[in-house]
């Protein structure tokens, strides 16, 4: 085998091993509790604002693109960047103070010292408390992992876990699920692709109805989601 086959062989097996980690750490077994949180949906489910296949697929498309879909991604970005602990521990603090509600800082607080605490534990770390996107971008960039792939497969999980909270709360099945997910590939990817490009001077959220959806969650009387 020549020198250049084994410099791809190489090369392939780190990208493999990349993609197995993210793969690892967005899958629905990684211990974070994602299934717990519906993101203000299950208001706005018994509201009758989303009752069905289009209506959910057009409240997702606009968390995803004009919500905390994108503004994450911003934050995971800027903690990959990030170069000391102290600038860190800047952008966690404004991730923070960006959530509009108490159960929505609950969403990516505790999601995110899930996350810290498992992948210091597995693969030594040695992470602090962080809400989720900020734990996300700082593993990544520890374990040297591409950036555009951690934020494609982060924002895809998000989808997948509030598509997999519709399913239980809408009149909504398993197959429609997955339609409503692979039509948003396509702007997952651009989503994603544009997020990390930008600073923290470009985190704005203009899903205003999302945002009250989870803080009337906060008082609603019975409910299956921590959000």
């Amino acid at each position: 085998m020549d020198t250049g086959a084994r410099i791809l062989m190489r090369t392939d097996c780190r990208s493999y091993d990349a993609l197995l980690t993210l793969t690892q750490w967005f899958s629905p077994s990684f211990p974070i509790g994602a299934f717990s949180y519906s993101h203000g949906l299950e208001w706005v489910v018994q509201a009758g604002d989303v009752h069905d296949f289009d209506s959910f697929r057009q409240w997702l498309t606009d968390v995803v693109q004009h919500g905390a879909g994108r503004c994450d991604l911003i934050l995971l970005a800027e903690a990959y960047r990030a170069l000391s602990s102290t600038e860190l521990l800047d952008i966690n603090a404004l991730a923070r103070a960006l959530s509009p509600s108490s159960e929505r800082l609950l969403e990516i607080s505790q999601q995110g010292s899930a996350f810290s605490k498992t992948v210091s534990d597995v693969w030594g770390l040695g992470l602090p408390e962080l809400t989720l996107p900020v734990a996300v971008g700082a593993a990544a960039k520890a374990q040297e992992l591409p950036l555009n792939t951690t934020a494609v497969m982060f924002l895809h999980a998000f989808a997948s876990s509030l598509t997999s909270a519709a399913i239980r709360l809408v009149p909504m099945g398993q197959t429609e699920g997955q339609r409503c997910l692979a039509a948003l590939t396509p702007l997952i990817a651009k989503t994603a692709h544009t997020a990390i490009q930008k600073s923290i001077d470009d985190i704005g959220s203009a899903v205003f109805a999302v945002d009250i959806a989870s803080m009337r969650h906060e008082a609603q009387y019975s409910r299956m989601f921590r959000s």
